[in-house]
C-alpha cells in the first residue's frame, strides 16, 4: 500500500474519493452557448484520466437569467445542461473520477448590459467596483423567485447525475447579505447575523428539499473578509459553526478575503511573486474548530505542500488548480515515482488573467491546456526520425528540442548565450517574476533527459548549421529591442532591456516612454524606482500597460506606488534633445495638436521587439519549403509538405518572435504546433 498522504482515499458521505487532490470550482471560460461541450468536457477528461479524484467544474454556473455570464460561466438555469454535464460526468467516472459543479447567483458581480439586459441585484446599492454596475436593493419577491432557482438547478445537477453541487458563497449573491459592507437591507434580512444568512439557509434548505438527504452539497464560502466593515474572522467563525450545524452542508471549502477590486482579488487568488499558500494555516484552523470536512485552495503550486497540508491535517481535500492547468498529468507523474518531472506552475497567472478580461484559459508555460481536442500533453513518436538543427535556446526553442525529442527526433541546439532562457532570463532578474526561470529549467531538464544535444556559447551562421547536415532547421533566434521610433533623437535613448540587463545604469530623473504596454516597461521602472531616482512612465494608451492583465498587474503596481513613480496616460513621445546633461522630451497626442515638455535626465523606451532573423534570410535559398508556412496545416494538425523548392537540402522555420514580437505563450504555442507533426 502507497503511504503518500496525498494517494490515501477519503470518504465523503457515501462517496469515496481515491486520492486527496482536487481541482476547485473555476470557469476556464470554455462553454459554448453557455453548455459545457465538447472542448469544455475534454478539459475535465484529461486531468481525470490522469488520476485526479475529484474536478469541481464550473466557477460558478449561473442559476437565474438575472445573474448573466461575467466570464462566460455556464448557464445552469437552461434545461440543455442536462445533458452536456452528463456527458461530462459519464467519462469522468470511467477514470473513477468524482464530478461536481458550482452554482452561484453572481449578485452585483456582473453587468446589467449582459445577457438580457436585466438589473444587477444585491442587498444594497453599493456597486462592485470590479464590474462597475450599480444593483438594485433585493425584494421580497427577488429572494424568493432565487430561492427557487437555486433548487432548480440543483435538481438539473443531480439528474445529471453528477457526485454533488458547491454553493458560492465569495463575492456572490448569498454573502453580498451576509457581509455587513454590502448589506443594508431591513426586516428579515438585514441587521443580525442570523438575518442576513436567513436567505442563504432558505436556498439551502430549498436545495435539501429538492434534491433529498443523500445528495452532496457544500458551500465554498468567505469566512473572513479580511476589511474593514466586512466580515470579521469571528464572524466568519460564527458563519462557519452556523454552517455545519444547520445539518444542511457536508463539506466547507474555505476563502479568505474579498474580491470586489482586481487587487483584492489577487489577494485571495495570489499571483506570481506574492506569497505561496497565504491561507492556507486559517483553513486549517476552521478544520481544528469544527472537525468538518474542509477542502481549501490557493497558490498551493506544488506538491510538497499539497502533501503538507494532507498529512498536517489542515485540509481533507486540498485544491492545486492553477497546477492542473500547468500539468494535468500530476496525479499519475507522483504514482509513477516522477514528481520531479512535473510541469511547475510559475504563478505567471495568464489562465485567471484571461478569463476576467474576457478571453478564455490558457496556461502561458503548456498550449495544449484547453485545446485538448487539438493539441496533444502527451506527444505521439513520429513514424521517421530526422535530423532537427534548433538555433536559440529561450521558450520556443527549447519548446521546439523538447517536442522533437519526444517525437524520437535527433535533435542540436545552438544558443549564442552561456545559458538557455532567452529573454525569460531577463524577466526574472526582477525578483518577484524569478519564478518564470521554471518554464526553461522545466524544458531543459526534459531535453538534457531525452539526449538533446546542446552547444551554448554558439553563434550559429549558416555554415556551422548546414554543417550538422540537418533535415529541418527551426530558427528561434528571438527579437531585440527597437527604440528608433522618435522624429528626432532616438540615439539619446535606451531600451528597457538595457536598465534590465544592466548594462545602462539608471539616472536620477527618468522619463519612460511603453508604446508595447507589456511587462518590461514595469520591470525596469521597478528597478530605476529601487535605485532612490525619479520616475514618470509616459504611455499613449488610455489605461496603464494594456497587455498586463489586471491581477498580474497589481503586485507591479503597488511596488511602484511605493516610490516616486508617476503614470500619464494618452502622451506619445515624439522627440528628444540634448541640453547639456539633461534631455529635453517633446510629448504630442493622438488627440490632438497639443504638447507639452519634459526636462529629464534619461529617457527608456519600450516599443517591442525586431526579429533577429539574419541566420534565417541566409538559410531561406537552400531549404525546400523556401520558408513557407502552410497554416492549414499547421491549425489541422498535419504535417508541413510544402516543396517550394525541389532543390532545397532541409524544412526551415522560425518561431516566437524571431517571426514578430509576441508573446511566450505564442512562442511556445508555435514550436508544439509546428514540431508535434515533424
Amino acid at each position: 500500500m502507497n503511504n503518500d498522504p496525498l494517494l490515501q482515499p477519503y470518504q465523503l458521505k457515501h462517496l469515496t474519493l481515491k486520492n486527496r487532490l482536487m481541482i476547485t470550482s473555476h470557469e476556464p471560460a470554455y462553454p459554448e452557448d453557455g453548455m459545457p461541450k465538447d472542448r469544455y468536457r475534454a478539459y475535465h477528461v484529461e486531468r481525470a484520466k490522469a488520476g485526479i479524484a475529484l474536478t469541481m467544474t464550473a466557477g460558478s454556473a449561473c442559476v437565474a437569467r438575472d445573474s448573466p455570464p461575467a466570464f462566460n460561466n455556464i448557464l445552469a438555469w437552461q434545461d440543455e445542461v442536462v445533458g452536456w454535464m452528463k456527458k461530462l460526468v459519464d467519462e469522468c467516472n470511467e477514470y473513477d473520477c468524482a464530478v461536481m459543479i458550482q452554482l452561484t447567483h453572481l449578485g452585483r458581480r456582473t453587468r446589467w448590459d449582459k445577457g438580457d439586459w436585466l438589473p444587477v441585484i444585491s442587498a444594497s446599492h453599493e456597486r462592485e467596483p470590479a464590474h462597475r454596475a450599480f444593483p438594485k436593493k433585493a425584494e421580497a419577491w427577488d429572494i424568493k423567485r432565487i430561492t427557487a432557482d437555486y433548487a432548480d438547478a440543483a435538481e438539473r445537477m443531480h439528474a445529471a447525475g453528477l457526485d454533488g453541487i458547491e454553493i458560492e458563497c465569495y463575492g456572490h449573491l448569498l454573502d453580498q447579505f451576509w457581509s455587513p459592507a454590502t448589506n443594508d437591507m431591513n426586516g428579515a434580512y438585514g441587521g443580525s447575523l442570523e438575518n442576513r444568512m436567513r436567505f442563504s439557509m432558505e436556498v439551502l434548505q430549498a436545495i435539501r428539499d429538492r434534491v433529498g438527504p443523500e445528495f452532496i452539497v457544500g458551500v465554498r464560502y468567505v469566512a473572513d473578509e479580511d476589511m474593514a466593515g466586512g466580515i470579521s474572522r469571528q464572524e466568519g467563525m460564527e458563519i462557519t459553526h452556523r454552517l455545519r450545524a444547520s445539518g444542511l452542508v457536508d463539506f466547507l471549502n474555505v476563502i479568505r478575503g474579498h474580491i470586489e477590486t482586481d487587487a483584492a482579488l489577487t489577494n485571495v487568488i495570489p499571483v506570481q511573486g506574492m506569497r505561496a499558500n497565504p491561507h492556507l494555516d486559517f483553513a486549517g484552523e476552521i478544520r481544528a474548530a469544527t472537525k468538518f470536512p474542509t477542502f481549501h485552495a490557493a497558490k498551493i503550486q506544488d506538491v510538497a505542500t499539497a502533501r503538507h497540508a494532507i498529512a498536517s491535517g489542515k485540509l481533507d481535500m486540498v485544491g492545486m488548480t492553477r497546477a492542473h492547468i500547468a500539468d494535468p498529468h500530476i496525479v499519475a507523474k507522483i504514482m509513477r515515482g516522477e514528481e520531479g518531472r512535473i510541469r511547475p506552475c510559475v504563478g505567471a497567472n495568464y489562465c485567471l488573467d484571461r478569463i476576467y478580461q474576457g478571453g478564455m484559459a490558457l496556461c502561458l508555460h503548456n498550449p495544449s491546456t484547453g485545446r485538448e481536442l487539438t493539441q496533444p500533453h502527451t506527444i505521439p513518436k513520429a513514424d521517421s526520425l530526422r535530423r532537427i538543427v534548433i538555433v536559440g535556446a529561450g521558450p520556443g526553442g527549447l519548446e521546439a528540442a523538447r517536442v522533437a525529442a519526444e517525437r524520437g527526433h535527433e535533435v542540436i541546439v545552438h544558443e549564442a548565450a552561456n545559458d538557455p532562457g532567452g529573454q525569460v532570463r531577463l524577466t526574472a532578474q526582477t525578483p518577484r517574476k524569478s519564478e518564470m526561470i521554471q518554464l526553461i529549467q522545466w524544458r531543459f531538464a526534459e531535453c538534457e533527459r531525452m539526449g538533446v544535444t546542446f552547444n551554448f556559447n554558439s553563434f550559429a551562421d549558416a555554415d556551422l548549421v548546414l554543417s550538422e547536415k540537418p533535415d529541418v532547421v527551426i530558427v528561434a533566434t528571438g527579437g531585440l529591442p527597437h527604440t528608433d521610433i522618435l522624429e528626432t533623437g532616438s540615439d539619446l535613448v535606451s531600451s528597457t532591456w538595457d536598465i534590465l540587463a544592466g548594462d545602462v545604469r539608471p539616472a536620477l530623473n527618468v522619463l519612460i516612454y511603453d508604446d508595447a504596454g507589456d511587462y518590461p516597461v514595469l520591470q525596469a521602472a521597478e528597478k530605476i524606482a529601487a535605485s532612490g531616482a525619479k520616475v514618470e512612465i509616459v504611455t499613449r494608451e488610455r489605461t496603464l500597460v494594456p497587455e498586463v492583465m489586471a491581477m498580474s498587474l497589481t503586485p507591479a503596481v503597488r511596488e511602484l506606488q511605493s516610490y516616486d513613480v508617476t503614470f500619464t496616460v494618452t502622451w506619445r513621445l515624439d522627440a528628444v534633445t540634448r541640453d547639456g546633461n539633461a534631455l529635453i522630451v517633446r510629448l504630442g497626442s493622438d488627440y490632438g495638436g497639443a504638447t507639452r515638455e519634459r526636462r529629464v535626465e534619461q529617457v527608456i523606451v519600450n516599443h517591442g521587439t525586431r526579429p533577429l532573423d539574419d541566420l534565417y534570410f541566409e538559410l531561406l535559398d537552400g531549404s525546400a519549403n523556401l520558408g513557407e508556412v502552410d497554416y492549414q496545416a499547421l491549425i489541422d494538425g498535419k504535417a508541413q509538405e510544402t516543396l517550394s523548392n525541389p532543390e532545397g537540402a532541409y524544412q526551415l522555420f522560425r518561431i516566437g518572435d524571431a517571426v514578430s514580437a509576441r508573446n511566450t505563450h505564442a512562442a511556445i504555442y508555435d514550436a508544439l504546433r509546428l514540431l508535434k507533426a515533424v
